[in-house]
């Protein structure tokens, strides 16, 4: 027995035609199973349709539809969360305490269709607020993520850390950059990347960080452009070195990074705003925003980090950072090297 509903229907409105038309392009194909997902919410509050409804639809439209995928009984799942998940219906978002409920619900946002279906499977899976998925519905526009990174990103719970770097930007910055530049900073930053021995310093950990400049990069987040590392400044005839230098595209500005591996002192802003100074004095154009700083220690007390930059007239912003890829002394000097390893692989074998 064909179920006929809606789409189903070849003589309807979303018949065969206008479901050729729907899944030529992206969104198309996401507003189609938005529906889909609206009318299997529909049909699963008829009780007279049962639990059997998945399969026997994915059935019914697999055999009405030959040419086309996506009818899987696991995909139709999908569409029926997709569509519980942003009108609030899913009991998930009740205990999280949503607010959009069918009474409010006015439709859905047009973001939710301008990412790939696969994008959005993962983000209706991992979060648990309609907020915090539309805001790695945002940041995948933004930046372009692959569903690789984007899923990376779930999982360092970027929600959660960005833009909570402790800051002056209000009171140093004009409104709109000060709120771009609060925008760009995490707290805590994750460099899951970096292996390091568990009595690692500032310079290894400088080393680790630009080594792989590609991932620090991503997790500093977009526009910014890696500027180099350890940047000599002449202040005259005073030698200085700032750990890590960048510019920001979206800001048009220097960023001087300076990385700390014990908690933060309040002299370690004392010495950012010497730096930022001697940037905007030395490096920064006419074209340039003033220049930001960003420190980034092992710890910090938030209240001590808010009195040290109650009085800084420089824009600095102060987070600490986590690492999980320790190597204690002993396994890393275990390690084989690359001679030790190819002389092994080269030795003869008993057969």
């Amino acid at each position: 027995m064909i179920i006929k509903i809606g789409w189903a229907n070849s003589n309807c409105v979303y018949g065969k035609s206008r479901i050729k038309a729907l899944v030529k392009v992206n969104e198309e194909l996401l507003a189609l199973y938005w529906n889909i997902g609206a009318e299997l919410v529909r049909l699963q509050k008829n009780a007279s349709w049962g639990a059997n409804i998945l399969p026997r639809l994915s059935s019914d439209l697999t055999k009405e539809f030959p040419e086309m995928k996506g009818f899987s009984e696991r995909n139709l799942w999908y569409c029926k969360k997709f569509n519980l998940f942003y009108t609030g219906d899913s009991e998930l978002l009740h205990q999280a305490g949503a607010v959009i409920g069918e009474d409010n619900f006015s439709g859905p946002d047009p973001v939710l269709f301008q990412i790939t279906w696969r994008h959005q499977v993962e983000i209706i899976s991992k979060c648990n607020t309609v907020a915090e998925a539309l805001f790695y519905v945002h940041k995948t526009i933004e930046n372009g993520w692959s569903r690789t990174v984007l899923v990376h990103q779930i999982e360092l719970d970027l929600f959660h850390r960005a833009g909570k770097a402790i800051s002056n930007f209000r009171n140093t910055l004009p409104a709109v950059q000060s709120d771009l530049a609060q925008q760009i900073t995490k707290d805590p930053y994750i460099f899951d990347f970096a292996a390091l021995t568990e009595r690692y310093n500032e310079k290894e950990f400088e080393g680790a960080l630009a080594d792989n400049i590609t991932r620090f990069l991503l997790e500093l987040g977009a526009g910014f452009t890696f500027y180099g590392k350890q940047v000599h400044l002449n202040v005259n005839g005073d030698d200085f070195y700032i750990d890590l230098m960048f510019y920001h595209i979206k800001l048009h500005c220097y960023v001087v990074v300076e990385l700390k591996t014990v908690k933060f002192q309040p002299e370690y802003a004392g010495q950012l705003n010497f730096y930022i100074a001697a940037v905007d004095g030395q490096l920064k154009s006419p074209e340039d925003k003033a220049t930001i700083g960003i420190l980034i220690c092992k710890d910090k007390n938030d209240v001590v980090v808010e009195y040290a930059l109650q009085n800084i007239s420089s824009p600095i912003g102060v987070s600490s950072f986590e690492i999980s890829r320790i190597l204690s002394e002993e396994y890393q000097n275990s390690l084989p090297t690359i001679e030790e390893l190819e002389k092994e692989l080269n030795e003869p074998t008993d057969q």
